[in-house]
This record gives structure tokens, sequence and C-alpha cells, in this order.
């Protein structure tokens, strides 16, 4: 991070909340600086072969970024052994608002894995399938040709469960080798990791045997990745050297199989023998003394001693010498056993050196393959990656998205993956979404709260980002044109930090989506403008649906509260359409039945989701009161509708006698207006409103 603010502090604290910020001083980006480092590091004259020499930003980061690595490691890092420059045409671009809203890695509101996206997909068998496939979700394809590549990978697996299944069992032999390789130049690697790797790569020939039956492009450039003749040599010397069961030190010894060096087994051999001496020594001595409880002990201070109690204190004999005093018992040695130790420690000594000077032989000569083992990492990244993918739709009964070019949208019977997953998927409500091609580009959808606006639309959004990874969808049939980018204004908080209001947030995200997005784009509006008031959140949700249509052409989801907006499916007849969620009244209750209609509605049904969430009774009957008032445009003298209660109400009589004259309300609007300064919008507002105030 540089420390003279080139990137906004907060901005990197929203994007990247849970990382550790370093600031560096500005020189360590300076261009010949970076440079430089990275032509010492890499041992090269040029960058040339990294296909990187005119990358100037992106070699200033990368210098930093290596003399961060080298300052807090200590080392040299041998295992970064190449530079890969990044395409950015080649992914789409998420921002910190869509990943919130979309919870795709975790959930915005706890932090949660458990209920997000990547929750739902990741059936990976390791930790480097994991890791690429939370990459894959944040940065999706924007290469038809790459999509259907990885499309074709999942489809030959989700029509394959016995090879699926071989192919699971297989990878779940595999550990970290890319967390593994890292550490191994640096000499953090102990015995386990070196069985685990033998391991790892054990499992190499059953993946190579499945995937010789698919031709899928993937998997067979995955299977000639792994195909290499110098793995099975790898695995052997391993193998041949560590035991199975290593201890976590590789200093003390018990790290290289017997028979492995003449050497060591000879080393070996002279320490047991000395061992068995002491237990008969100790056997001897005892009878010889005629003391039962003497013992022979050792501790790192005096060696191998005589441990006698005091009850035996005139049964020692004369050549015991006197080393220590305990409170019950006196410790001795002899002449004897201070020979016979020196030559089982020191035998011992030696073969622990020369265990760990074997290890770090093998160490090294493994050190040797570290590109080859880092790609063979890679290549069974993107296989458990994939395995995982198919997993997920062979058991979510999802289908292959067609992949288009053309800004189309168009998913039938399509379901919230996460909402819909599991048995869950028989209780949800599948629905329709069609936008761009013969369609509207944009789609209003109104209707209550608690609906499944929400849901009907972010499922939108998912379903675009599973197949641009390619990944199968949840829905009967599904046609995708590639979105460049996929923006979100959903839900409302305050930045505080930021000293920012729930408004403030909103109408910053929403620009940043009017200024960014594109014909090829989706976006998805969650009530836009509520955190105004009335009159001004309806003017600028009608002026941003507006700019939407007209200027940025993008395909969107825009779901309002704010019934007005339906007027624009005339004004851009061909261009918006209305859809509404269906809600079935009966007996003054209403049930939802989240299946998206043509239309809009002019029905919020608030009072309705108010009983639902256990508001008292008498709150809302009064709240129908008022409702029934407002709606008649009828208000008290001080601006507050009257409570039903009051004497003429109470007295019977007409609405028209307690109110005055029924056109009251009108005249008051139609008095209160300044047309001078009424644009067309307000207009059309107000007409609506007095429409409204008719008897």
């Amino acid at each position: 991070l540089r420390a003279d603010g080139f990137a906004p502090l907060a901005w990197i604290k929203e994007s990247l909340p849970k990382c550790s910020l370093t600031p560096f001083p500005e020189w360590h980006f300076d261009g010949p600086t970076g440079r430089e480092r990275l032509l010492a590091h890499f041992g090269t004259q040029t960058l040339e072969g990294f296909g990187c020499e005119h990358l100037g930003p992106g070699l200033h980061a990368a210098g930093a970024l290596i003399h961060y690595l080298r300052d807090t490691q200590r080392q040299s890092l041998p295992h970064i052994t190449r530079l890969v420059p990044g395409q950015s045409g080649r992914f789409m671009r998420l921002d910190a608002a869509t990943y919130r809203a979309l919870d795709l890695v975790e959930l915005a509101r706890t932090g949660d894995r458990r209920g997000s996206l990547l929750w739902i997909i990741d059936k990976t068998r390791t930790a480097m399938g994991a890791r690429l496939l939370r990459e894959w979700l944040c940065s999706p394809l924007l290469d038809r040709d790459a999509i259907l590549t990885r499309q074709g990978a999942v489809t030959a697996l989700v029509d394959d469960d016995s090879g699926r299944n071989a192919l699971r069992s297989a990878l779940a032999q595999v550990r970290d080798i890319e967390r593994l390789v890292s550490r191994l130049p640096l000499g953090r690697v102990n015995g386990r990791d070196l069985r685990a790797l033998h391991n790892s790569l054990a499992a190499i020939p059953e993946l190579i045997t499945t995937l010789g039956n698919y031709e899928s492009r993937e998997l067979t450039g995955i299977r000639r990745a792994l195909e290499v003749e110098s793995l099975p040599g790898l695995a052997a010397a391993i193998d041949s050297a560590i035991v199975d069961e290593p201890p976590m030190t590789v200093k003390e010894g018990g790290v290289i199989r017997d028979k492995f060096e003449p050497e060591l087994d000879e080393l070996r051999s002279v320490s047991a023998d000395g061992v068995h001496w002491i237990a008969r020594f100790q056997e001897a001595e005892s009878e010889r003394t005629g003391i039962s409880n003497l013992k022979v002990g050792y501790n790192r201070v005096f060696g191998y001693y005589i441990e006698i109690t005091n009850s035996h204190g005139d049964k020692i004999p004369e050549e015991y010498v006197r080393k220590q005093t305990l409170k019950n018992a006196e410790r001795y040695i002899t002449p004897a056993l201070k020979q016979q130790e020196n030559q089982v420690l020191g035998a011992k000594e030696r073969a622990e050196k020369l265990e760990y000077e074997l290890f770090q032989t093998l160490r090294r000569e493994i050190e040797q393959h570290l590109a080859l083992l880092q790609d063979t990492a890679g290549a069974i990244a993107r296989l458990d990656a994939i395995t995982s993918l198919s997993t997920v739709a062979a058991d979510e009964g999802y289908v292959a998205p067609e992949i288009l070019e053309a800004p189309v949208l168009e998913v039938n019977d399509g379901c919230h993956p996460v909402v819909a997953s599991g048995h869950a998927r028989t209780d949800f409500t599948p629905n329709d979404v069609h936008l761009g091609g013969d369609h509207p580009s944009l789609a209003m959808i109104t209707g209550p709260n608690m609906a499944g606006k929400s849901t009907y639309i972010r499922q939108a959004a998912l379903i675009t980002i599973l197949a641009q990874i390619g990944s199968f969808v949840p829905a009967a049939s599904a046609r995708v044109g590639i979105a460049d980018r996929i923006f979100t204004r959903v839900g409302a908080a305050d930045d505080l930090t930021r000293g920012q209001s729930t408004f403030m947030v909103e109408m910053t995200e929403t620009a940043n989506i009017l200024n960014n997005a594109t014909e090829r784009s989706l976006v998805i509006l969650d009530e836009v403008g509520r955190g105004t008031s009335t009159l001004d959140g309806i003017s600028l949700a009608w002026a941003i649906a507006e700019h939407l249509v007209t200027e940025s052409g993008a395909r969107g989801l825009f779901a309002t509260h704010y019934h007005e907006l339906t007027e624009l499916e005339e004004r851009f007849e061909g261009k918006v359409r209305n859809l509404n969620v269906s809600v079935k009244e009966w007996q003054d209750q209403i049930v939802f039945l989240h299946k998206i209609v043509p239309g809009g509605t002019d029905k919020a049904y608030g009072i309705h989701v108010a009983r639902l969430a256990g508001i008292p009774e008498g709150v809302l009957d009064r709240a129908k009161a008022i409702l029934s008032h407002l709606e008649a445009g009828h208000m008290s003298s001080q601006h507050v509708p009257d409570r039903p209660d009051t004497a003429a109400a109470a007295a019977g009589s007409q609405q028209l006698d307690l109110f005055g004259n029924a056109y009251d309300g009108l005249d008051r609007r139609l008095r209160s207006s300044d047309l001078d300064r009424m644009t067309p919008i307000d207009a059309l507002v107000m007409l609506q409103e007095l429409k409204k105030l008719l008897p």
C-alpha cells in the first residue's frame, strides 16, 4: 500500500475488509527501483520473457511486493519463479457493493460463509481447488471460448457419475501442494510435509487414468499437465526415504527409513544396543547390590545415572559416585555407566545429525522440481474446481446455459441457487427472466415486501455469474449474453466511518452504475430513492430508469414501491416492461405466491405485512383508518388524519360531512402548486396524486 494515498485508504478497507494494511513509502513504487528488484530476483536482463516489460505501474507494484516479502521473510524467495501479466479484458470486475448485495463469498450481514453462493458451489476436495473456485467466482470470464471450454469440462463430468466420483475419491488424497511447495525452498518443511507430498503425487496415476476417458479440451489439457515422467520418480524418492509416520521435527531422528543409508543403520544399531546394555546393567546392579528398587535414568544435565532411595543408603557400593541429592533418594554414576553413555549418546547424536543431512539432501532434490510441482498443483486445482461445479450441477439438477455475445438474458423457470438449494428446491417458486433481444431491456417490478422481488432480481445476477464461470445454472433452460459488468444497488445502510448517510451511500452506488454501465451490463436496482422524501424519491427513480433506457441501454431489473414508475412502460414502449409479484387476497389476509407475472400493481400490502410481523392490532386498525383518509385526500386542520373516534364519527356522520367538500383536497393541492416551476415529471406525479383525490 502506497503511503502517499495513491489509493484511498477507506476504499481499500471497504474492498478488502479482512486484510491487514502495511503502508510503504512512495519511493518503493518508483519505476526503475521496482524493475531492478524484479530483474535481480529472476536473474534476467529483461522482463520481455515474461511479457511484462511494457507494464509500467504493474512492475512498480510487483517490485514493491518483492521487497515487502524479502523484508518480512528475511530470506530469498526461490519459489517465486515467474511473472504472469494479468489480463483485465478477460475477467469481469465486480465491485464491493456487488459482493455484499449478492452474498457471493460470505453473508454481508454476518460475515459467515454459510449461506453464500460460494458455500453452495464449493464441493472441492482440496484446499487448492477451494481457493481457485473462489477466484473464479470473484472474476467471471468475459471470453466466450474460455467459458465454453470450461463448461464443456463440467458437462463431461456431469454426464458420468462413476468417473466424477472416481476423481473426487482420488482428489481427497491430495494435500495442499501449493502451500507445501512455497515452504519447500524456505526450509520450513518436515517429514510429515514430504509424506503428504508423496501421498498427493501417488494419487496422480488414478487421476490420469480416469481423465483418459474424456475428450473435453480442458480435461485433456489437465491430463497432459499431470503426465510428467519425473513425478513418479519424486514420489518414489520420498517413499524410499521417509517413514510412514514421521515425527513433527526433523532434528531429533525417526524421519528416515531403516535400510535407506547403511551408515545410519549402523549408528542406530549401536544406539539400540546401548539401550539394551543399560537395561541389562540395571538388572545386574540390582541383583549385585541387593537393592530391589534400583533404577537407571537419564536427563540432559547429568546423562545416565543410578537412583537409589534413602532407605537403602547402607547398601551403596564404594565405586558409586554421588551426583545429585533428592528429597527421598540419591543419584549416582559409575565409570562403566559413563563409558557406555558416551558410546550410546555419541551414536545417537551422529545418527540424528546424519538423518537431518539426508533429509536436507532430499528436500533440495525435490526443490529442483519446484516449477513442475507448481504446475502440477495448478492442474489439480483446476480439476478439483471443475469437479466441484459438476457435482453441484448433478446434485441440484442444473442445466448448461447457452452462452451468447449478444446482450440477452433469457431464463426459463430460474431459481435462486442458494434459497432453492437442496430440499428447499421443491418449495421454491421458479420464475422466468427475459431481458434484451426480442424483449424489453428494463423490467420494472412492483409488489409487496416479502413477496420475493429481491430474491428474483438477485437470482438473475447469480445465474449470470454462474454461467460466466463455466458452471451450469438453476433453471429449466437459459440463454445468457455475456455481461461485461454486474452492478447492484440493493439494501441500505449508513457508512458512519466515512460520514455518509443511508441515502448518500445509495446515491454514490447509483452514480457508479449510471457512469459505468454499458449496453452489455446487467443492472440490479432495489428500492432506489426510498432514502428521501416521496416526491424526491419518485423523481430520482424515474430519472434513473430513463437514463438506463435512453443512455446506457443496459439490461436491468428495477424493483420498486413507487407504482408511478409503471407509467414508463407506455412512455418507452418495447424498452420497458412491467412485472409484479402475484398476491392472493382472502378474508382480509394475503398469500404470497412468489410468482412474477406481467403488469404493474398499485397495492403495497404494507399493513398486511406488518400484521405478519406481529404489529399490535390496535396499531394496525389505526393504520388502516389513516390509510383510507390519506387515499381520499382528507386531512385535519393540523395536516394529520383525523382519528376515527371523533365526535362527528361517533355520531354516525358521513365522510363528506366530517371532512367537508369532497373536492377540498383537490383544491388545496392545486392552490399549493407552483405550476411555473414544475417539471414535466413533477406535473405527471401531481396528476397521479390528483387522480387519487377524486371522490
